[in-house]
């Protein structure tokens, strides 16, 4: 199966195993990374994913030879909203317009383009192989990055970063997509995982309906007016300080031990 999910206590593993096509993704593969998002996201002891790929590529996206021609096929029908293809899969596969309160944690294993880099975007944080390479491409070959890149790469890099990447469509090394801010660390291709895997219980350290708050409270208030953005952030909060979790937690400190979350 391409689209491989393992997992270990709370951490689900996804892999992209496809190394016969470069990692890339046709209309079942998408489906198929697609109801494991899903999958994640209702999994109540699921608590953090990490996405991954095999060998030396993450992911280079749709694959052109057979994703492109589809659409193009059918272009004008997939612009009025008309299509019979199922467009949704390939939106939520690379996490876009998806509502994901989960951690997400990628471990890019090598390279990562185009619709690769799109879902990259739908991540939390981001540790790199020394090898990896990073680059929108679309562009390049008269195509468009319709999967969120353009809206989302400016609001997560500072904007002349973003736009170097957009419009130059360079291929950029690691050590570049570090000084940029597109990914938190790079290490060794033999401790990529590991090094996810410790970011991952980092985060189950934590409250699980806090942090799925605080999530929430950073995707939807990039969306909104400021005053709107606070007064989300106070009704997220007034939940979290109604919850179990929320006695717990200072009750733990005080004496001296670790908490117990119930994630209620």
């Amino acid at each position: 199966m391409a689209i491989e999910v393992s997992r270990d206590g709370a951490i689900t593993t996804i892999t992209i195993n496809r190394p016969e096509r470069r990692n890339s993704l046709d209309m079942p593969h998408f489906g198929d990374l697609a109801r494991a998002w899903i999958d994640f996201r209702d999994d109540p002891d699921s608590r953090v994913a990490i996405i991954t790929g095999v060998d030396d590529v993450f992911c280079v996206g749709a694959d052109l030879k057979s994703f492109v021609p589809a659409v193009t096929d059918d272009v004008e029908a997939l612009a009025a909203g008309t299509s019979d293809m199922p467009a949704d899969a390939a939106l939520i596969a690379v996490l876009r317009e998806f509502d994901l309160y989960k951690p997400v944690i990628a471990a890019i294993n090598g390279i990562c383009v185009a619709g690769g880099v799109e879902m990259l975007m739908g991540t939390d944080i981001r540790i790199a192989s020394t090898d990896a390479t990073f680059g929108i491409f679309e562009p390049k070959r008269g195509l468009f990055p319709g999967g969120g890149t353009t809206v989302r790469l400016p609001r997560q890099l500072p904007f002349p970063c973003a736009m170097e990447i957009l419009l130059c469509c360079d291929a950029l090394d690691a050590d570049t997509a570090f000084r940029m801010g597109l990914v938190n660390k790079v290490v060794p291709p033999g401790e990529l995982l590991e090094e996810a895997h410790r970011y991952a219980e980092r985060i189950l350290k934590n409250a699980p309906l806090a942090i799925e708050a605080v999530k929430k409270s950073v995707l939807r208030g990039l969306g909104m007016p400021l005053e709107d953005a606070f007064a989300q952030e106070l009704s997220l909060a007034a939940e979290i300080f109604g919850t179990e979790d929320a006695v717990e937690g200072p009750r733990a400190f005080a004496e001296k031990r670790p908490a117990v979350w119930s994630g209620r």
